[in-house]
């Protein structure tokens, strides 16, 4: 169960009590409704008894007031008389109203009005003339007949409240019967609602306790699973090879596998919280200057950085390691850092080995050039002992300045290999300006005698001057074996075309020079082609190291350059390309070795 359909159920329960309330209380009101109706007519119904007593008075006191009268014939007793006579009719009326729709009461009313206008025309007002003109109203006949006529009032008054009492008992009955059914209908429609609203609540209840336990179980599952990974996580980072070290946000480290404890020298429980710096010190090896650590580095770019060439770590006995090193950040949801994440490894033995294979590729090419250099030596030499044989030997004066000439252009020729060699050799401390057609020109001429052997022929695109900076042993190594190479693969009887010019473009990154080195070859398989610069792999058998190519990708990358290899072995145009660019200002790192594939 997901919020919206919890918070659906929430609104369920709140709103059957609100509803069920609104119903009863509907209902109770039109019960209440009713009873106040009766209860109204039962007010009608006395004060219509209350009407006819006050009628059924006053017409007593007109026949109190007229007795009076007959007997003391004072007109004292006729003031009341005239007093309620006026009255008596207006009541009449009052009581009439007072009745509305009941028939038989105004049947009852009529006669009342009969019977006592007959009592007061037929009797009073002739009892009253008898009197004022001086005659005696004692006649028990006429007395008789008065007290008949209020009889007959007397009863139509009586038969009016009895009436009026019927019905009201009626209704009294009937406002108690109507509050006993409210009452009934009040204790159902509760009971009714109750078991209602506990049935609804109940399964609403239900479904959210067992919401709630699956929750629990998928929160328990999650939590185990969460363990779990957490667990894996942990043996992952015992397990790895490198040096892996976690810390906040403000740099204070929470966690180091052994493999970072062993490389700095420091445990884990008295590195927690410490800040990076005070365990993970890192200086430039050849300067000794501190270097920027990963936290502060990520903290400023925000993104995953690594160190520098020739980073070394100061261990905690005070020892150095040359490490790589790669910091990370790592965000939560909001994409905020909340931490950074350091991986690093000990290179020493790394870098040793890289120098190590660059000096044995070196002494490779070195050693294939050997015999070369020698035969190019050799042979200037001998034509320089015969020409000084000739000049011993009775040569003429003119003979002799040309043998001198001819001696000392064999000696320049000498003096122009060994120069060559040693410039394989020879390394400067920084990159300095490097004309490329004189490193090219100087190969050329040291691999002369290897042409000539593979029947090679070589042809040159050389403009008067390309140049660089760079270390110019190292880029000598590099053109020694792409051309080396080129005359292997297309010999016998093949040709190497040569060139270089100059790059410009608008960004001074893509601005330098371009070496091409072509031959027309067999050309290289697609299968070896994707394998050309890893270590070792070699396709001239036991004559190649595998090193060559390795190593010159490593070097052009270090000068900021790049070299892309093109072939075809199609027998109609075959042949492969070696393109080399180097930059004219480059930044220059140290030989990356490109890692085995």
């Amino acid at each position: 169960m997901n919020l919206s359909e919890f918070n659906r159920v929430l609104r369920q329960v709140f709103l059957l009590p609100v509803i069920a309330l609104l119903i009863t209380a509907g209902a109770l009101y039109l019960q209440v409704r009713g009873s106040n109706d009766t209860v109204r007519l039962i007010q009608n119904t006395d004060a219509t008894i209350a009407q006819a007593a006050l009628v059924g008075k006053l017409i007593a006191d007109q026949e109190s007031g007229l007795r009076g009268y007959q007997a003391t014939h004072d007109d004292r007793f006729l003031s009341e008389f005239h007093q309620v006579e006026g009255s008596i009719q207006s009541e009449l009326e009052n009581l009439d109203l007072a009745i509305q729709a009941d028939e038989d009461q105004r049947g009852n009313i009529e006669d009342l009005r009969n019977e006592y206008q007959n009592w007061h025309d037929a009797f009073a007002l002739p009892i009253m003339a008898t009197v004022r003109a001086g005659g005696t109203a004692n006649d028990v006949t006429l007395n008789l007949y008065g007290k008949t006529l209020m009889d007959q009032v007397r009863q139509d008054v009586a038969a009016i409240t009895r009436r009026a009492e019927k019905v009201r008992s009626a209704r009294i009955e009937q406002w108690q019967h109507q509050v006993h059914n409210m009452i009934e209908a009040l204790i159902a429609i509760a009971l009714g609602m109750g078991v209602l609203i506990g049935l609804f609540t109940r399964s609403r209840l239900k479904s959210v306790s067992s919401a709630y336990r699956s929750s629990l179980e998928v929160l328990s599952r999650r939590a185990e699973e969460l363990y779990q990974s957490e667990q894996k996580l942990r043996t992952t980072l015992v397990s790895i090879g490198d040096g892996v070290i976690t810390c906040d946000a403000d740099g204070r480290i929470q966690l180091m596998n052994p493999v970072a404890c062993e490389l700095t020298g420091w445990g884990q429980i008295e590195a927690s919280y410490r800040m990076l710096e005070d365990v993970f010190r890192i200086v430039n090896q050849k300067t000794g200057e501190p270097v920027e650590t990963p936290v502060a580095k990520v903290k400023r770019l925000r993104t995953v950085v690594g160190v520098g060439y020739d980073t070394a770590l100061i261990r905690k006995d005070g020892s150095r390691i040359l490490i790589a090193d790669s910091g990370a950040p790592i965000r939560d949801q909001t994409d905020a850092i909340v931490g950074i994440v350091l991986v690093f490894r000990d290179i020493t033995l790394e870098r040793r080995t890289q120098e190590t294979l660059l000096s044995n590729e070196k002494l490779a090419v070195a050693g294939r050039l050997a015999a070369t250099i020698a035969h190019e030596i050799h042979n200037p030499l001998d034509a320089v002992s015969n020409l000084l044989y000739l000049m011993r030997t009775g040569a003429t004066e003119e003979e002799s300045k040309q043998f001198i000439e001819m001696a000392e252009s064999e000696l320049a020729r000498v003096t122009q290999i060994s120069r060559a060699m040693l410039g394989l050799y020879r390394e400067s401390r920084a990159p300095v300006p490097v004309d490329l057609k004189e490193i090219l020109e100087d190969i050329l001429l040291l691999m002369e005698h290897r042409f000539h052997e593979l029947n090679v022929s070589i042809e040159t695109d050389l403009p008067s001057s390309v140049k660089v900076k760079a270390f110019p042993a190292e880029l000598r190594q590099v053109f020694t074996n792409l051309v080396s190479n080129a005359a292997e693969a297309s010999s016998p009887g093949g040709k190497i075309r040569i060139g270089a010019h100059t790059q410009i473009a608008n960004g001074s990154a893509n601005s330098g020079a371009v070496v091409f080195i072509q031959d027309n070859g067999a050309g290289i398989a697609e299968e070896a082609r994707t394998q050309l610069f890893r270590p070792f792999f070699t396709t001239k058998g036991e004559q190649g190291t595998g090193l060559g190519l390795w190593v010159s990708r490593g070097i052009i990358s270090k000068h900021g350059g790049s070299i892309e290899i093109s072939s075809e072995t199609d027998p109609a145009a075959h042949g492969t390309i070696v393109t080399v660019f180097l930059p004219e200002q480059p930044v220059i790192g140290t030989v990356s070795l490109p890692a085995p594939n």
